[in-house]
């Protein structure tokens, strides 16, 4: 009997089209997830792989798509393996327990899993050197405030006087949680 052939496809962010991946695969069951590939502790690839069994197809478009952290792809491979799945990589033209892998293809898959955990790594070094840049500059980071300076000091003035903070949220559009933080950062700053 032939197994399922089963699709995992991954993005890491909402907005990114996941309809590229294994276009043109027929597939009997198709996961898809909208998360980061740091670690494997994704609910969609853990019910893919407690899914899959003895004899099916795993077919992902690439080896980062998987992961993007050597050892976990390397576990993951393995475990399936064991199992019995047979795993396709697409878009590297890898297959591991197929009956097709061999020491080369062993090799390319932990030469393009260190890789893609190298492309992380370096994407997140970018991206810490880039908020580092930004806050030497004095650039505010993070989302844009609701309120302005004025209205700011207005509510300072009024808090000072006694008013109730809750009304003041409701009166100013935001929630309590942001008035308090509006006062401890200007607490924070005098």
């Amino acid at each position: 009997m032939t197994g399922q052939h089963v699709g995992y496809i991954r993005t890491s962010a909402t907005d990114q089209n996941l309809a590229r991946q294994l276009d043109g695969i027929n597939l009997d069951r198709l996961f898809e997830e909208q998360a980061s590939a740091k670690d494997t502790k994704r609910p969609v690839l853990q019910e893919c792989l407690a899914y899959v069994r003895t004899g099916d197809f795993l077919h992902v478009h690439s080896v980062d798509r998987l992961c993007r952290n050597l050892s976990d792809l390397l576990n993951i491979v393995t475990e399936l393996v064991n199992k019995g799945v047979c795993i396709k990589f697409h878009k590297e033209n890898l297959s591991f327990g197929c009956g097709e892998s061999d020491s080369i293809s062993k090799l390319m898959l932990s030469i393009l899993g260190a890789v893609a955990g190298f492309e992380r790594d370096m994407i997140k070094e970018r991206q810490r050197e880039g908020i580092a840049i930004a806050k030497r500059q004095g650039k505010h980071l993070g989302r844009k405030s609701i309120l302005d300076e004025n209205q700011i000091t207005q509510l300072m003035a009024r808090i000072s006087g006694g008013e109730d903070k809750s009304a003041l949220a409701r009166e100013y559009g935001v929630s309590r949680a942001t008035l308090y933080n509006v006062i401890g950062r200007k607490e924070k700053k005098q």
